[in-house]
């Protein structure tokens, strides 16, 4: 496991919460990569805290899912299978169709111009190349989007159950993106949701927001199948 150098950990937090920002955000940046192997020594080095921080955090990120015990006892960054993966797009079908029906119904026109922005700024950088760094911003104005229409419903507890499934699908879209950067070519259908949001139209919002994660679990699922047969 090759890590950079040391994340900032900031004291104004308790420090194993500090601890567990940093791993966490590693984690879903995709610097952790899916399974690799947490190791005590290492992280504690990295991170320059002690092992009891480091063993509240790891403990924490285990309850939330992102890592998981391995057949020796071990700790590794959980590795999200096809199966994982269709049952987490099928969530977030179910979920984010009330949560477009709902901003239809909801949003103010302040939310309204951020949701197109963000359209926009994802348009812009679909030509960029894809690097590392052009990626991880895809992917944070993809959850951005989706995360403001969810917002926009007026729904908290619509929010907060979408913010446990995102988290997944972050780390779903590293452990893809990076074979292969089509996966998360979402731009035209981002607009198709945005227009129809725009213009209080929630049968063809629902519709669209379908199409859109039916698509894209079409391709990451697609994509993971290939990376199993190809090991």
């Amino acid at each position: 496991m090759a890590l950079s150098s040391r994340p900032p950990i900031q004291r104004r937090k308790s420090l194993s919460e500090q601890v567990y920002s940093a791993l966490r955000t590693g984690i879903l940046t995709g610097e952790l990569v899916p399974g690799s192997r947490l190791i005590e020594t290492q992280l504690t080095e990295w991170l320059k805290v002690s092992r009891t921080p480091l063993r509240e955090a790891l403990r924490q990120l285990q309850k939330e899912g992102l890592i998981t015990a391995d057949t020796h006892g071990g700790l590794r960054v959980i590795t999200i299978s096809a199966t994982d993966a269709a049952e987490l797009y099928d969530c977030r079908m179910a979920l984010e169709q009330l949560s477009v029906a709902g901003a239809c119904d909801h949003a103010t026109a302040a939310q309204l111009t951020a949701l197109e922005d963000y359209v926009m700024q994802a348009e812009a950088r679909g030509s960029q190349s894809p690097q590392i760094k052009t990626l991880l911003q895809w992917l944070d104005l993809d959850y951005q989007f989706h995360h403001l229409i969810a917002e926009s419903s007026g729904n908290r507890r619509l929010v907060s159950l979408l913010d446990q499934l995102f988290d997944a699908m972050a780390l779903l879209r590293i452990q893809t993106l990076q074979h292969n950067p089509s996966v998360l070519d979402i731009r035209l259908e981002h607009r198709q949701i945005y227009e129809a949001i725009a213009q209080r139209d929630a049968a063809t919002a629902t519709e669209a927001v379908r199409f859109h994660l039916l698509a894209s679990k079409a391709r990451v699922v697609q994509e993971i199948q290939s990376l199993h047969l190809s090991q």
